[in-house]
């Protein structure tokens, strides 16, 4: 793929236009907006580019109305900083993973919907797919075609929007979204314990969260990754540091923190400034990370099984590190890039045995090609994905095998 072949439209005619010609000759077509996590999912080759660069900009923003309407390759910057001066937020807290994968491009609105993201505040409020409301899109016939809306409605059948969130531009090319949003929370505070086990840490997490003081974040770093954080300089040396984050108004945070200060001893917290950063942090991962050539997997599983999980992968693979989000439910695990099939079997048998599933995130194209970057499906779900995709994209030229050899 060239620059030289790549398209770029300028609005969704001509994008219809596009995919429609591709259609007719059964090109394939790698769509990208801000090209931030080209790295993301499988290797696609041999495609032309759609570029949708060009197709950004705000289409419809009702502070009152609680939701902000705009095109795929609208920065999220902008949308935030937009959000922000009216003291409001997109609930999900999109991470920022360009230092993942050395990319210098812009996240952008539909990359992120498309790719289904969350940061640490997934736990309380969801993710992308949960805050996605409506959207315009281009099948691969080159058909526009409309779902949802402006506000939040019930759905019988297919939910459209959460059938395209996370689909990584399968089955449609995404020209514009409509997001839910939510008011902006007044302070945070984190609250830190240090020192805990692995196996300690996610029990604290647990009783925290299912606790009356609404944490809105909770993760574990062992001690390598602690050390690493730019709030580093504050921790003991050597000792791990479970986080605790605490949103809202001002008295109702310092209360809740005193409260949550009890629980276990000793404690130090963050205030507004240095929580915020230590979250952002933990969100763009990579700082925490040993080294940006590592391979990194992500691993969904229970919490309670997580410690169980990174046991057994660093039982079968010497030198592995591994950090905790979502209260434990999000699993980072960095290993070296040497490992024979970059970990794969060790890491997925561990997840597979406490009822979880890995993503390979970063690795270098040819393992990516190698190893499947999703977890297998199993026969029927494969049948059924297969069955989905072609009701969308009946000749296959939308992100080919983006996610699945073949799909």
């Amino acid at each position: 793929m060239t620059n030289e072949t790549a398209l770029h439209p300028a609005d969704a005619v001509e994008v219809a236009e596009m995919v429609a010609e591709a259609a007719s000759n059964r090109q394939p077509l790698c769509i990208q907006a801000g090209k931030s996590k080209g790295s993301f999912g499988r290797p696609i080759e041999g495609t032309r580019v759609l570029d949708l660069g060009r197709i950004a900009g705000v289409l419809d923003y009702e502070p009152a109305e609680l939701f902000v309407s705009a095109r795929a390759a609208t920065p999220l910057a902008q949308i935030v900083d937009e959000l922000d001066a009216h003291g409001q937020m997109l609930a999900f807290e999109p991470p920022d993973w360009r230092g993942l994968f050395g990319a210098q491009a812009e996240p952008t609105l539909g990359g992120t919907v498309a790719c289904n993201l969350a940061g640490p505040r997934r736990v309380r409020a969801g993710a992308a797919r949960d805050h996605f409301l409506g959207f315009s899109a281009i099948d691969g016939r080159g058909d526009l075609w409309k779902a949802g809306g402006k506000v939040v409605k019930n759905v019988t059948g297919y939910d459209m929007c959460k059938l395209q969130a996370g689909a990584f531009g399968t089955l449609s090319v995404l020209l514009d979204c409509t997001m839910r949003l939510l008011p902006k929370p007044e302070t945070s505070r984190t609250v830190l314990y240090l020192g805990l086990s692995d196996v300690r840490a996610v029990q604290m997490m647990a009783t925290a969260l299912n606790s009356q003081h609404e944490v809105s974040a909770a993760a574990h770093l062992p001690a390598k990754a602690a050390a690493r954080s730019a709030s580093a300089a504050g921790f003991p040396p050597t000792t791990s540091v479970t986080a605790l984050r605490l949103e809202g108004p001002r008295p109702s945070v310092a209360f809740r923190a005193e409260a949550l200060e009890a629980l276990h001893r000793p404690a130090l917290v963050l205030e507004e400034a240095e929580s915020l950063q230590f979250w952002r942090e933990i969100s763009a991962v990579q700082n925490l990370l040993s080294g940006t050539a590592s391979i990194l997997w992500r691993v969904c599983t229970s919490p309670s099984q997580a410690p169980a999980v990174l046991q057994a992968v660093r039982e079968n693979i010497s030198g592995t590190e591994g950090f905790y989000d979502w209260g434990g439910g999000l699993l980072w695990i960095e290993i070296d890039p040497g490992v024979a099939d970059a970990g794969a079997a060790a890491i997925r048998g561990a997840a597979a045995r406490e009822g979880g599933h890995a993503t390979l995130l970063r690795a270098p194209d040819a393992v990516r090609t190698r190893i499947p970057v999703f977890q297998p499906l199993a026969a029927p779900l494969e049948a059924l994905s297969r069955r989905v995709k072609t009701g969308f994209d009946p000749l296959g030229i939308l992100n080919p095998g983006r996610m699945q050899q073949g799909i």
